[in-house]
């Protein structure tokens, strides 16, 4: 569930074009009049990885002296999250903060070392808290009370240490946005020595400055919910995981419609097995900006018209978020017998990925949803990352980094994620 609505006016620079080149002919046959929509259809998820963690054995406590990692990737402005029960308590657990740990600063360098300090222990609300260790009976005297941080005694009046002296935590930058979070429990020998149990982790997407689900997990002061009373109480982190799951997936804006009208036997920007041509679709690809492609499209031969599509009021066509309609463009079309059609539009949380039309484009006199002409390519100028979670990527404040490689197809599944079909995520219509 989203937490508010973001405001993810990404910094796409193209503009509303329309090139048109066209040469008088005579024996030109009477035009057709089509109207072309792309539309943003991608059901998008607040969560760009979730995952689960446990100890050696069954059922995977976590002992004093006992370790366990968590891997995940990150752009700037991001943050993980977990949870965690004080297993020898009746509804305790540990988490950071909202929104989470951030692995970067605010100058965009990766975090590395000691971050226990941003551990805290919280009391999940449930059940009324007996005085902490092996003998606490399970599950207790029921309570209904909200999510609050114990800090140094509980409600009840029992004492506990600081959580960083109970679990350490620590972050190791991999490289390329990759880090691993490092948890160990620590509290052997203390007053409050326990094992912890499985527990929960969660990254959410970050658009326009804003993170989509800024709370994943729990939310301060409020009233727990999601599966986080079965962690809480029981160690059990199955509910939880489904919901996080649940809200786990893809978000991406898509940019400004790059639209081409042309007669020929080759696309007219690119072909897969080549380099970028250096005509602009490295700009499309990379940041979204489709106008000096566009202005290099007007004057190849055979090309007739050339469009630009910003989405009304977002210039980018965002996804389906929640109850509201993803973004869609339309542009009417005067097309002639033997007229192709191509389109292309950037994956916009991407280092250089773009949708566009297979091939030599479709019959652009043809009526229907024509969706299936499309594909997702890797323009092969900047080096990948996880997809909504790079720190190089450009729509996420970042600078990619020079690759060479030549246009391909991106696979499914690819080194970072899953997609859902191509149509599950733009659809293309001419009526």
């Amino acid at each position: 569930m989203l937490h508010n609505k973001p405001a993810v006016m990404l910094a796409l620079m193209a503009l509303p074009l329309a090139f048109t080149a066209c040469k008088k002919d005579h024996n030109t046959p009477p035009a057709t009049g089509l109207t072309l929509t792309v539309e943003n259809v991608l059901q998008s998820r607040p969560l760009v990885e979730s995952g689960t963690f446990k100890g050696a054995g069954s059922p995977g406590l976590i002992f004093p002296g006992d370790s366990v990692s968590i891997r995940f990737s990150a752009a700037k402005g991001e943050a993980i999250s977990f949870a965690a029960m004080y297993g020898w308590s009746n509804d305790l657990f540990f988490a950071p903060g909202n929104p989470g740990i951030q692995p970067y600063d605010a100058s965009g360098n990766p975090i590395e070392g000691d971050v226990s300090a941003q551990v805290k222990l919280w009391d999940n609300g449930t059940r009324v808290n007996q005085v902490p260790g092996a003998n606490v009976t399970h599950p207790g005297t029921p309570a209904s009370a909200n999510v609050t941080e114990v800090n140094g005694t509980d409600a009840q009046g029992n004492t506990y240490l600081a959580a960083s002296r109970l679990v350490s935590a620590r972050l190791h930058y991999e490289g390329n946005s990759y880090f691993t979070l490092s948890l160990k429990n620590i509290s052997g020998g203390t007053q409050n020595e326990t094992p912890l149990s499985p527990g929960v982790w969660a990254v959410s997407y970050i658009a326009g400055g804003t993170l989509l689900n800024p709370s994943p997990i729990y939310t301060k002061d409020k009233p727990t919910a999601n599966g986080l009373t079965n962690i809480a109480e029981a160690g059990d982190n199955s509910a939880l995981n489904t919901y996080l799951t649940a809200n786990t997936g893809i978000f991406t804006p898509l940019s400004p419609i790059l639209v081409v009208v042309y007669n020929g036997d080759a696309n007219p920007f690119y072909q897969t097995g080549e380099a970028d041509r250096g005509e602009g679709l490295k700009n499309l690809a990379q940041q979204g900006d489709a106008t000096i492609l566009a202005a290099a499209l007007k004057n190849k031969p055979g090309v007739k018209a050339v469009y630009v599509l910003p989405a009304p009021n977002t210039t980018v066509l965002l996804p389906v978020i929640g109850e509201m309609s993803g973004g869609a463009v339309s542009q009417a079309l005067q097309v002639h017998k033997g007229d192709r059609l191509a389109i292309a539009t950037m994956y916009g949380f991407s280092n250089d990925w773009f949708f566009a039309t297979t091939g030599n484009g479709v019959d652009a006199t043809a009526k229907g949803d024509i969706s299936n002409s499309i594909a997702l390519y890797d323009d092969g100028t900047a080096i990948d990352q996880f997809p909504g979670a790079g720190i190089t990527q450009f729509n996420l404040a970042g600078t990619p980094l020079t690759d060479n490689k030549p246009i391909t197809l991106v696979p499914n599944p690819n080194a970072f994620t899953t997609l859902p079909a191509i149509s599950n995520i733009i659809r293309v219509k001419l009526q």
